[in-house]
């Protein structure tokens, strides 16, 4: 079971505007190792809005790589994880756009939307944002930091394992009806969902 969470803050409004990456790397079950980078976005482009938000601005990016260096040094590291990300479609577009951009190859990864597993995991819930959910499991973290961010939707990810007693992530989607996402060099189909299920939890011996 190899994995990565990761997570994307953006400059501004547009999705091709990746100024950071978080990723927590799991194996076997362990989340192994968490990492950051940031990243120079094209024109430098930041809105007030975006700042605010994740508190990332030009000073913080200037002297980093753009993203075609930083894809180049994650792409082979991806080959053979699943990727996991809180609202897939957006980390997921942040990289089509931005490889779209600059007219890069997408990386190829299957990936899967922890907000969909989480919705199958615990229904009782009235959110099921990163922090809500996180709130709920007791898992502690800096919102809107990309690294942690990434971290606490590694630990969801696991923490919606053990609910379903399911042994990878292909065994977690077949225990909540949602379907992986497929990213190729030139194509993508998305995460999706069947309608939910009554769900029973697990009885621990």
């Amino acid at each position: 079971m190899r994995a990565v969470a990761i997570d994307f803050e953006t400059a501004n409004e547009q999705r091709a505007s990746p100024c950071s990456i978080g990723l927590a790397w799991i194996t076997d079950g362990v989340i192994e190792a968490v990492e950051h980078h940031y990243i120079r976005p094209p024109g430098m482009r930041f809105a007030p809005f975006n700042i605010a938000f994740h508190g990332i601005g030009p000073d913080q990016v200037r002297d980093a790589d753009e993203f075609p260096a930083v894809l180049a040094r994650l792409a082979p590291r991806l080959r053979g994880r699943t990727v996991l990300a809180h609202n897939a479609a957006f980390d997921v577009s942040v990289i089509r756009n931005t490889c779209d951009h600059y007219r890069l190859p997408y990386p190829e990864f299957d990936y899967l939307c922890t907000v969909n597993v989480a919705r199958r995991s615990w229904p009782e819930l009235t959110s099921h944002k990163l922090n809500a959910v996180c709130g709920h499991l007791g898992v502690t973290f800096k919102h809107h930091d990309a690294a942690e961010d990434a971290y606490a939707c590694a630990a969801l990810a696991l923490a919606a394992m053990k609910v379903h007693g399911a042994e990878g992530f292909d065994s977690l989607c077949a225990l909540t009806d949602v379907s992986m996402g497929r990213l190729n060099a030139d194509s993508y189909r998305p995460c999706s969902a069947a309608a939910p299920k009554a769900f029973k939890p697990r009885r621990m011996a």
